[in-house]
């Protein structure tokens, strides 16, 4: 097996003292050894600051950051700051990942000479029972416009950034942005934009833990908005780079500006609906219905003539929800 690249794996950690070991556990334990294992505790106000430097005191791999609180996307920029391998990876720390993800991992990123490398994931409950299974049929390569036509479609390349590998030169100098609630929207496009081959794999090394309180268990926060500034973003950056898939980054965005209405409409966020409303101008600027399914199309029509009426006879028909 060719371990000469390092691999940097960098785990934010906040409020995670019942999961963290399990996931640290997992990484240590790996086929792949040639690991700088970088956990970055975020002011977490409970054991793990002292976990973190327990588990460094066991293993001379494993590297650790003790910063005041910033959010996931600081520390995840902390890690980045400090990293030093030819390969980088993020793991969430109340996941966990398969004994081989680095391994099968790297040597598919070596064999396919891509830039990324993405496998399946298995959701799974916190006694770590599988909920359900997100993977794709079989390997394949995909050149930087099908991926980034995949990642538009939500299809064989998912937002989220844990289950994959990148190649350093890839992501260098794209920090996540601070502060915001879905970081991974406004990071992913940019990072997929670079890559010119992205291996995506059928098996799924990457264990997806589903919190009661997670941020997706939560009820609807206005903070959840930040998807549409990235996805608005998103479509200015697909116009320029990627002009051919103009329309469908704007009907996506426009047609989860429906889903956000529909969120804010049942617990009564009129400053939310007022925000959400007025990103029609956005799409009415630019929007093409052109290839697009019927029943998707008649909804957007709706969607921009009459957004709260469109919203709520969704709702009360329960479609998309």
């Amino acid at each position: 097996m060719n371990q000469t690249l390092l691999i940097s794996v960098i785990v934010p950690i906040y409020c995670v003292e019942q999961y963290i070991n399990r996931c640290i556990e997992s990484l240590i334990n790996q086929t792949y050894s040639n690991l700088e294992i970088i956990l970055v505790d975020d002011g977490s106000p409970d054991n793990c600051p002292r976990m973190c430097d327990d588990w460094a005191k066991k293993d001379s791999r494993i590297k650790v950051i003790h910063k005041e609180n910033g959010g996931l996307s600081d520390a995840r920029n902390a890690g980045m700051d400090i990293a030093t391998g030819d390969v980088i990876c993020f793991i969430d720390s109340d996941d966990w990942i398969d004994l081989k993800f680095f391994e099968a991992m790297f040597n598919v990123m070596q064999g396919d000479e891509s830039d990324i490398v993405s496998c399946g994931v298995k959701w799974v409950d916190e006694d770590g029972d599988l909920l359900r299974l997100v993977s794709v049929n079989e390997h394949e390569i995909l050149n930087t416009h099908d991926s980034m036509q995949e990642l538009l479609h939500d299809g064989k390349l998912k937002q989220h950034v844990w289950n994959k590998l990148y190649r350093r030169n890839v992501i260098e100098n794209i920090p996540f942005e601070k502060g915001k609630y879905h970081e991974d929207v406004f990071w992913s496009y940019q990072v997929i934009g670079r890559a010119k081959k992205i291996s995506v794999i059928a098996d799924s090394f990457y264990n997806y833990v589903q919190r009661a309180d997670s941020i997706m268990g939560e009820s609807y926060s206005p903070k959840r908005l930040d998807a549409l500034d990235a996805m608005q973003l998103r479509c200015e950056y697909i116009k320029t780079h990627f002009p051919d898939l103009f329309d469908n980054s704007l009907q996506n965005y426009m047609g989860s500006c429906l889903y956000h209405l529909q969120l804010a409409l049942r617990s009564h966020q009129e400053e939310v609906i007022k925000n959400i409303t007025q990103r029609r101008s956005y799409g009415k600027r630019y929007i093409s219905y052109n290839q697009m399914p019927r029943k998707n199309k008649l909804w957007l029509k709706c969607f921009m003539r009459a957004p709260v009426m469109t919203a709520r006879i969704r709702n009360l028909l329960k479609v998309g929800m």
